[in-house]
C-alpha cells in the first residue's frame, strides 16, 4: 500500500463555509442522518444500475446499509456497499462543495438512474453540523483502484491516504462533538431512521433483532432493518386490496379510526408523482390537523408540511406523496414555487374530484352515510378552490332537518315554488341548531317550507359563496325575522303607530328587559295575525353571520367587537298584546312575562332574571 499523503485546501469560495453549515445550511440538525443515508442509497443505486446495464460485471451481493454507533470511540458510522470513490472522484465530488456526483450520473445514465436521490452536493457536509472530525473509507468498484481514507477536522484543510479496504463502498465516520451527543442514543438514531428513512428502496439496518429468552431479551444474529423497501405508493393499484390500503393507514396514523376512503396517485407525465392520499374519518371540525400529508422524493421522508403542492383544502387529508420533480433548496426542508408544483396541485385536486364524483354517481347511499365527514372536506374546497367548486356543484350535498340529502338542482326544484318571495329570489331556510331554534323550524313547516341543516363550522363561508354562484337564491337562518318576513310573498300591512304612541310602546318594552352585556336590542311592530307569537325575537342574517365568521378567521375585528343586535318584533294583532294599556301596572306585568318568554325561547333569559320569570309565573298559577 503507498504511503502517499495528499494534504489540501477544500474548494470554496470562503473559509466561513463550515460554520455556515453548522448554524444555517439546514433548518434541523438532525437532517444529516438523512442526507448522508440518501448518499449510501445513492450510490448503492448506482451499482444497481451499472449491473444492470452491465458495466459491472462482478457479485452485487447484500446491499444492506449498515448504521452502527460506538459510545466509547463517540462515533457514528454509516456504511454502504455501493460503488463507492476513486481518489480522483473524492477530489472532484467531496473537496469542491457543492458539485454533486448524481448530476453527472444522471447526464450518463438517465434512462436507468431515476430512483437517485441526491442532486445538490451538499449533502454529505451536513455531517460537519454534529462532528468535530470526519471520516471517510472507501473502495470504488474499479477494480484496480486503492482504498482511501479522506479526513477533515471542520477547517478548509483535509487529508488523503491510501489504507486498507477489502470491500468495495463507502463507510462515513463521524466523531460526534459534544453538544452532539444526543446522536450517540439508539433510541434517538431509530426514532430519526423511522422518521427519514422508513421506506427507502434500499435496506438500512440498525443493530439486531432481540427475542426473548430465558425471561430476558437477547440480540440474534439477525439485522434488525427498519424500512420498508416497497411500500403501498410504490406498487401498483391492480395488485392491492382494500385491507393493503387500510393496513397501511394504519402503520402511517396508529389509533387512527379507518379512513372513509383513498386516492392512489400514479402519473410519470408531464411529471412523476405516486402516493396516496385519504379521507380521514372525521368527528368534528375540532378534530381536524392538517400536516398529515408526508412528501416524498424518491422515497426519502423530506417534510410534513405540503401547502405549496397540495391545495390548501386538500391539507385536511392525510397520506403519503411522492415525487422527484418537486423543487427544493439545499436541504430538502422547504418547497420552491415553479411551474411543476402548480401542475401537481391541479392533477391532485383533479383526482380528488374525480374520486368524489364516482362515489357519488355509483354509491350514492354510502356518499350520504358518510357525508358528516366528507363535508368539511368539500365546503373548504368550495370556498378556497375555483376549478374544485366548479367539479363540487354537481356532488356536493344540502342536508335538511328531517336528515334528507339533496343536490344542488335537486333543492332547487323542491323549493323553488313555494320559498321565491316577490322579488323572484329563492329563499334557502337554514337551521344551525334544531333544538335552539325548534320554534321557529314548526313555524316555519306549518307555512309549508323546508328548512336546512347548516350547523358545520365552514357553513356561513359556504353559504357565502354559495350566494354568489347560485342565481338570486339568499340563505336566511329561521330565526332570522318573524315567518312572515322571511320569505316576503307581498308588502306587510302599514303599521299605524304615531311617533307618540311608537316610544311609549318602545319605552314600555325596553324596561322589560333584563341588562345584558354587549347586546342591544331594537323594537318593532309588526301585524302578523291573532295566531302569532306576541313577541318574536330574531337576528339580523347578514350581522350574525358576519360576527360568527369573524369569530374564525382573524382580519374582522370590527364584527367581532360590534354588540350583538336583535330585533324584538311586538305582534300588534294578538290578544295578549292588545290588552296593554300603556301606565298599567298590570300590563307591565304582562310585558315582563311577554318579554321573558320570548327571551326564554332562544336561551337569553338566565340567572337572576330567569328566577324572577319563575317567581311571577308560580303566582300567576
Amino acid at each position: 500500500m503507498s504511503t502517499n499523503k495528499q494534504t489540501g485546501q477544500i474548494g470554496v469560495t470562503t473559509e466561513n463555509i463550515f460554520p455556515v453549515i453548522k448554524k444555517f445550511l439546514y433548518s434541523d440538525h438532525e437532517i444529516f442522518l438523512r442526507e448522508l443515508i440518501s448518499n449510501a442509497v445513492d450510490a448503492t443505486q448506482k451499482l444497481k444500475t451499472l449491473a444492470s446495464v452491465g458495466e459491472f460485471t462482478g457479485e452485487v451481493g447484500l446491499l444492506t446499509i449498515q448504521v452502527s454507533v460506538n459510545e466509547k470511540k463517540k462515533t457514528l458510522t454509516i456504511s454502504d456497499r455501493g460503488i463507492g470513490l476513486t481518489a480522483e472522484e473524492i477530489d472532484k465530488y467531496i473537496n469542491q462543495i457543492a458539485f454533486s456526483s448524481a448530476t453527472d450520473f444522471l447526464d450518463k445514465y438517465k434512462d436507468n438512474a431515476n430512483a437517485l436521490i441526491g442532486h445538490f452536493g451538499l449533502g454529505f457536509y451536513s455531517a460537519f453540523m454534529v462532528s468535530k472530525k470526519v471520516e471517510i473509507v472507501t473502495k470504488s468498484w474499479h477494480e484496480n483502484e486503492p482504498a482511501m481514507k479522506w479526513e477533515c477536522d471542520g477547517s478548509p484543510e483535509y487529508t488523503l491516504t491510501e489504507t486498507k479496504k477489502e470491500d468495495r463502498g463507502t463507510d462515513i465516520i463521524l466523531y460526534l462533538d459534544d453538544e452532539s451527543k444526543e446522536f450517540l442514543e439508539k433510541q434517538r438514531i431509530e426514532s430519526l431512521l423511522k422518521k427519514y428513512c422508513r421506506f427507502l428502496p434500499i435496506p438500512i439496518a440498525f443493530g439486531k433483532k432481540t427475542e426473548w429468552k430465558d425471561g430476558k431479551s437477547v440480540e440474534t444474529d439477525e439485522d434488525n432493518i427498519i424500512n420498508d423497501t416497497h411500500p403501498l405508493w410504490t406498487r401498483k393499484p391492480s395488485e392491492l386490496n382494500p385491507e393493503d390500503y387500510i393496513q397501511f393507514y394504519k402503520e402511517l396514523y396508529p389509533f387512527s379510526e379507518d379512513p372513509l376512503f383513498w386516492i392512489h396517485l400514479n402519473v410519470d407525465y408531464p411529471f412523476n408523482l405516486t402516493g396516496i392520499l385519504y379521507f380521514p374519518k372525521v368527528k368534528n371540525g375540532i378534530d381536524l390537523q392538517k400536516n398529515k400529508i408526508q412528501l416524498y422524493c424518491n422515497q426519502v421522508y423530506v417534510t410534513d408540511s405540503v401547502e405549496g403542492i397540495v391545495p390548501e383544502f386538500l391539507t385536511l387529508l392525510h397520506g403519503v406523496i411522492d415525487s422527484p420533480d418537486i423543487p427544493l433548496n439545499v436541504s430538502r426542508s422547504y418547497l420552491q414555487s415553479d411551474s411543476n408544483v402548480k401542475k401537481i396541485s391541479t392533477y391532485i385536486t383533479k383526482k380528488v374530484a374525480d374520486r368524489l364524483e364516482e362515489i357519488f354517481k355509483n354509491d350514492r347511499p354510502q356518499f350520504e352515510e358518510k357525508w358528516n365527514s366528507l363535508k368539511i372536506f368539500i365546503e373548504y374546497g368550495m370556498i378556497t378552490d375555483e376549478k374544485f367548486s366548479e367539479r363540487a356543484l354537481k356532488f356536493v350535498l344540502l342536508e335538511n332537518v328531517d336528515k334528507k340529502f339533496f343536490t344542488l338542482d335537486e333543492y332547487k326544484i323542491l323549493v323553488a315554488n313555494d320559498q321565491t318571495d316577490k322579488e323572484g329570489t329563492i329563499v334557502y331556510l337554514y337551521s344551525t341548531n334544531k333544538e335552539e331554534q325548534y320554534v321557529y323550524i314548526k313555524k316555519a313547516k306549518e307555512r309549508g317550507y323546508d328548512v336546512l341543516l347548516m350547523d358545520g363550522q365552514l357553513d356561513n363561508h359556504f353559504m357565502n359563496t354559495m350566494e354568489q354562484k347560485l342565481d338570486k337564491t339568499h340563505f336566511v337562518r329561521v330565526d332570522a325575522d318573524v315567518i312572515d318576513n322571511l320569505i316576503k310573498k307581498k308588502d306587510s300591512q302599514e303599521v299605524k303607530l304615531t311617533e307618540e304612541e311608537r316610544n311609549a310602546w318602545v319605552e314600555l318594552f325596553k324596561s322589560a328587559i333584563p341588562p345584558m352585556e354587549k347586546t342591544d336590542f331594537v323594537i318593532g311592530f309588526e301585524h302578523l295575525g291573532e295566531k302569532g307569537n306576541p313577541v318574536t325575537i330574531s337576528q339580523n342574517e347578514f350581522m350574525r353571520r358576519m360576527k360568527e365568521m369573524a369569530d374564525m378567521q382573524p382580519g374582522m375585528n370590527f364584527y367581532g367587537d360590534l354588540p350583538v343586535s336583535y330585533t324584538m318584533t311586538i305582534n300588534l294583532d294578538a290578544p295578549a298584546v292588545k290588552k296593554i294599556e300603556i301606565g298599567n301596572e298590570n300590563s307591565k306585568f304582562t310585558v315582563n312575562q311577554l318579554v321573558d318568554l320570548a327571551l326564554l325561547s332562544n336561551g337569553l333569559l338566565k340567572g337572576e332574571a330567569l328566577s324572577k320569570f319563575i317567581e311571577r309565573s308560580i303566582e300567576c298559577i
